[in-house]
């Protein structure tokens, strides 16, 4: 018989569920099986007890699993030692440190790289994800039986950004709860968009459609009757540089957002006549091949830049800032001359 002390990490969830994800190498059948006779009980109040999948484990319960030890170690076998160290070791060369913003107990924030996805297998690509790198990073340092570090929320592919990883549930949760409200997180942007802006600053609201299984048309558009969106920005700088259709002048912009729409800032500032520069779908494509020719740009020019929350635990307003990514740096440095 082994027992299972379910910590915060581990409660508030179905036992079948946390059953998986402690025997991931055993069917949800077979695990229906064992309680179905009894060999899994819960042992709380002094007493144990026969429960449903559907039971919701709480904290201090003890799950303990009537099986023999040679069973037990067959459904918790997970990859192969060897490959998984070796994958391992792969994430920690990944897991670059020095995109670390900011870490404390409950909270890692990185400054992702552009072109790297967040989640296994996005874009059909079979490349280490930045969740699986963290998960490679953290190991089994953190004590949890089924709980692992978890994204907060969802960024690009081609975007630098800065993003939050929550390293236990409580923090999940509530600043999962945070970002939902769209009024306890505040995110700034930069941006490098094409010509010079009307107004030095300014506000967009013009409402946008999101077309579901768009093909030849752009997935967001600015149409009135549909959902609101509010966009603020604030010119930063100008940069002059000789092209050949004359001179062309590039902005560097700081935006914030009051709503969180899909591709919002990037609609709202082409429906300026200020595109971001690079940006694929919303800009002129003549200059995107300019630029990608002269110029060692691969992404839209758009960087997550700072982020205001209130610390999940202590409740302290923090503010972070992820420093421009290389080639951004580079580009601006490039114009300047």
């Amino acid at each position: 018989m082994k027992q299972y002390e379910i910590t915060p990490n581990d409660a508030d969830q179905r036992l079948d569920k946390f059953l998986k994800k402690l025997f991931w190498n055993a069917t949800l059948s077979f695990l229906y099986k064992c309680n179905r006779k009894g060999n899994i009980k819960i042992f709380k109040d002094w007493k144990k007890t026969k429960q449903s999948n559907e039971y919701k484990l709480q904290v201090w319960d003890l799950v303990q699993i009537f099986l023999s030890d040679g069973e037990i170690e067959k459904i918790s076998q997970v990859e192969n030692e060897v490959a998984l160290s070796s994958r391992q070791n792969e994430g920690i060369r990944s897991f670059q440190k020095q995109n670390i913003v900011f870490e404390d107990e409950y909270l890692l924030v990185l400054n992702k790289n552009p072109w790297q996805n967040v989640h296994p297998g996005d874009h059909a690509s079979t490349e280490v994800s930045l969740i699986e790198q963290v998960h490679d990073y953290f190991w089994k340092s953190l004590n949890s039986l089924t709980f692992k570090p978890s994204l907060i929320h969802r960024i690009d592919r081609d975007t630098s950004w800065v993003i939050m990883i929550a390293k236990n549930k409580t923090a999940l949760t509530r600043l999962s709860d945070d970002f939902k409200s769209h009024t306890k997180i505040q995110k700034t942007y930069f941006c490098l968009v094409l010509w010079k802006l009307s107004r030095s600053s300014g506000t967009v609201r013009k409402k946008l459609k999101r077309i579901e299984n768009a093909l030849k048309e752009n997935k967001v558009q600015v149409s009135e009757g549909w959902l609101e969106a509010i966009t603020h920005y604030t010119l930063i700088d100008e940069y002059k540089i000789d092209i050949p259709n004359g001179e062309q002048i590039i902005s560097s912009l700081e935006v914030t957002i009051e709503t969180w729409r899909m591709h919002q800032i990037r609609v709202h500032l082409a429906a300026l006549w200020n595109p971001i520069l690079w940006d694929k779908t919303y800009w002129d494509k003549k200059l995107n091949s300019y630029f990608a020719k002269n110029f060692p740009l691969t992404r839209q020019m758009l960087h997550a830049w700072k982020i205001e929350f209130n610390n999940p635990i202590s409740k302290k307003k923090m503010s972070l800032e992820a420093k421009l990514k290389k080639d951004m740096i580079e580009f601006i440095q490039n114009i300047k001359k």
